[in-house]
C-alpha cells in the first residue's frame, strides 16, 4: 500500500526531496527514436505517418487528415445522451474560460501612446491520447479554451477517433481532425504534411514520446508544457472520510501505472484507515491492475503533526491536483504557493475538475506548478506591444534616448532618434 513517512523518523525529508524531483523526466531515453520519427515525417509527410501507424499500431489508414464530412458522420453516431453530457460540460468549460479573455490595453503618457494588442493564434493543434483509455474530456478541455480565444483553425490529433471523441470535437469547435497519435502526430502538426497544414501552437497531454516530441519541436511551434504522469495530493485531517480519500487517490491511480497518488495526514491512525479503504476499493475496480501498480510504485503518505507542516509538504510537491479535505481549506491554501488546481473541502472531488467543473484539466505535472499554469485562453493568444510618439514627445525624450544609445556604443540608434528632432 502507501509508503509511510512519519515526521521525525528517518527518511522523511529524503522521501520529500525525491518526490519533489519526480518531474525530472528521462526523456533522453526515447529522444533518438523521437528524433528519427520527426525527421521521417518532415521528409516524407503523410507516407511516413502511414508507415509509422502500420508499424506502431498494426493498422492502415484511409486518411491522415480525415475529410470533414467523414468525421462529422462518425460523430453523428455518438448516442444522443452522451452528446448531451458532452455539450453540457462544454458549456460549463466555455463559461469559465470566457472570464480569461484579455482585451489588451492602451494609455497615453506625455504624448506617447502605449499599449498591448491581444490576438489569437491562427491555428492550434490539440492532442488527445488514445492509448490505455479514450479521453473526449481532453478534447473539450483543450479545444474549448482555443475556441473562446478566437482561434480559427483548431486541429485535433488523436489515433483511431471514436464517435464520442469526434462528438466532443464537434461541440468544442474543432475544425479539422488528424487520425494519428504519438510523436508522428506532433510532427504533422509542427511541420505540416501533404494533407495537414502546420499549426502555430500544440497543446495537450500524451505519453513520453509525445512529451519528448513536443519538447523537440518547441521553437518551430509553441507548446503548452511537457506533461508527465497524472498525480493527486490529498491533504486530509481526522474529520475527513477515509473512504472518500481513498476514492480520490484511486481516481488518479487508475489513469496509469506511473501516476502518483499522494497523501498528507495528521495522524497514523487516519493513514491506516485510508490504507484499509484502498485495499477494499482496489479489489472492486475494473482497472485494478493499473491502479494497484500505481499505488505500489508511487503511492506515498506523509504523516505530519500540524497544518503548517502539511502546507510545507504540499508546497514542496506542487501537485497537479491538490485536494484539501480539511476544515477551513481556504485558510490552508493561503500557505501553499504552488498547485495546478485546488479542490477545496470534503465535498469537492477531483473528478469534477476532470469533467465539468469549468477549468481546463490540462495542468502542470511533476512539480511544474511552481512555474506553470493550467491551460487557458491565454495559451492561445499572442501579444503585440503598441508604441506611438508625437513629434513633441520624441523631441522631449531625445536626450534620454540618444544618451542611452551612446552609452551602449550604438551610434545608428542615436542618429535614428536625432533625425526626428
Amino acid at each position: 500500500m502507501l509508503k509511510m513517512h512519519v515526521r521525525g523518523e528517518a527518511g522523511y525529508e529524503d522521501a520529500l526531496t525525491a518526490l519533489a524531483r519526480r518531474g525530472d523526466a528521462d526523456l533522453e531515453k526515447v529522444e533518438p527514436a523521437v528524433r528519427a520519427i520527426l525527421s521521417e515525417v518532415r521528409e516524407r509527410g503523410d507516407a511516413a505517418i502511414r508507415d509509422l501507424t502500420a508499424r506502431f499500431e498494426s493498422r492502415t489508414q484511409d486518411h491522415v487528415a480525415v475529410p470533414e464530412a467523414d468525421w462529422r458522420a462518425v460523430a453523428a453516431r455518438c448516442p444522443a445522451e452522451v452528446r448531451e453530457k458532452l455539450a453540457a460540460a462544454a458549456e460549463r468549460i466555455r463559461r469559465y474560460h470566457e472570464h480569461q479573455r484579455d482585451p489588451g490595453f492602451q494609455y497615453e503618457e506625455d504624448g506617447v501612446l502605449l499599449g498591448q494588442r491581444v490576438r489569437p493564434v491562427r491555428a492550434a493543434g490539440v492532442y488527445a491520447p488514445g492509448g490505455k483509455a479514450r479521453y473526449p474530456s481532453t478534447v473539450l478541455m483543450t479545444a474549448v479554451p482555443a475556441a473562446v480565444a478566437g482561434v480559427e483553425r483548431i486541429v485535433l490529433a488523436t489515433p483511431r477517433p471514436t464517435p464520442e471523441v469526434l462528438a466532443a470535437a464537434e461541440v468544442a469547435g474543432v475544425t479539422e481532425v488528424i487520425d494519428a497519435g504519438g510523436a508522428q502526430a506532433i510532427a504533422a502538426l509542427a511541420y505540416g504534411t501533404d494533407s495537414v497544414r502546420r499549426v502555430d501552437k500544440i497543446v495537450g497531454p500524451g505519453n513520453i514520446y509525445v512529451a519528448c516530441a513536443k519538447r523537440l519541436v518547441f521553437g518551430v511551434v509553441d507548446i503548452d508544457s511537457i506533461a508527465g504522469p497524472s498525480e493527486i495530493l490529498v491533504v486530509a485531517d481526522d474529520d475527513a472520510d477515509p473512504e472518500v480519500v481513498a476514492a480520490d487517490l484511486l481516481s488518479q491511480a487508475e489513469h496509469d501505472e506511473d501516476a502518483y497518488p499522494l497523501l498528507v495526514t495528521l495522524s497514523t491512525e487516519f493513514a491506516a484507515k485510508v490504507s484499509t479503504a484502498l485495499e477494499t476499493q482496489l479489489a472492486a475496480l475494473s482497472r485494478t491492475e493499473i491502479a494497484s501498480e500505481s499505488v505500489r510504485r508511487n503511492g506515498h503518505c506523509f504523516v505530519v503533526d500540524d497544518r503548517p507542516e502539511a502546507a510545507r509538504i504540499a508546497d514542496a510537491l506542487a501537485a497537479e491536483h491538490l485536494s484539501l479535505q480539511v476544515g477551513q481549506p481556504e485558510a490552508l491554501l493561503e500557505d501553499i504557493g504552488a498547485a495546478g488546481a485546488a479542490f477545496l473541502g470534503h465535498h469537492t472531488p477531483e473528478a469534477a475538475g476532470d469533467y465539468a467543473a469549468g477549468p481546463s484539466h490540462v495542468l502542470p505535472t511533476g512539480g511544474a506548478a511552481r512555474h506553470a499554469s493550467p491551460l487557458g485562453v491565454y495559451d492561445f493568444v499572442v501579444r503585440t506591444s503598441l508604441i506611438r510618439y508625437t513629434p513633441e514627445a520624441i523631441r522631449a525624450q531625445a536626450d534620454l534616448l540618444e544618451g542611452l544609445a551612446e552609452l551602449e556604443g550604438l551610434e545608428a540608434h542615436a542618429k535614428a532618434v536625432a533625425a526626428r528632432r
